[in-house]
């Protein structure tokens, strides 16, 4: 029940406007879901979701891209990887900066180059630091933010 409800939220937020808890737990109901606010709750970080701007400027959940990328190709081990690997996210203008466990971020930096984010310059990895140039200080944000979704919902 639970995979079918998830698959179900990927469908209701990749084809709609979702922007709250109570408006993703209406669309469950409607669509035969009946599930508290809690399990929405759990559901939402479970998933990753992002809240991300809309067209009009008001924000919607959002699938992050790595996770559309993950979705795509279940054999991935993207997410798992960032998943063990990543301390943590952060940017600085259209910079993202990753911290990795000490010799894990040219694994890391790989894996993120296979899936095609949007708007990447280029990517830097040492030891345990990735940098990853973004066309944007909004796409380092929009990433910066996946990332660390991504390892929050772990």
């Amino acid at each position: 029940m639970k995979s079918k409800r998830h698959q179900m939220i990927l469908r209701l937020v990749s084809e709609g406007v979702i922007d709250t808890q109570e408006a993703l737990q209406e669309a469950l109901a409607a669509n035969g879901f009946s599930v508290t606010q809690a399990t929405v709750s759990r559901d939402i970080r479970e998933l990753a979701l992002i809240k991300t701007a809309s067209a009009d400027g008001s924000y919607k959940y959002s699938i992050p891209s790595l996770k559309k990328a993950e979705i795509k190709n279940s054999g991935s081990a993207v997410l798992g990887l960032i998943n063990d690997a990543v301390l943590k996210a952060d940017y600085s203008g259209n910079t993202v900066v990753v911290k990795c466990h000490t010799g894990m971020a040219q694994a890391v930096c790989a894996k993120l180059d296979d899936t095609g984010i949007e708007n990447v310059v280029g990517t830097l990895a040492g030891d345990d630091t990735i940098f990853i140039l973004m066309r944007s200080e909004s796409d380092a944000e929009r990433l910066m933010k996946e990332l660390n979704s991504i390892l929050s919902s772990q």
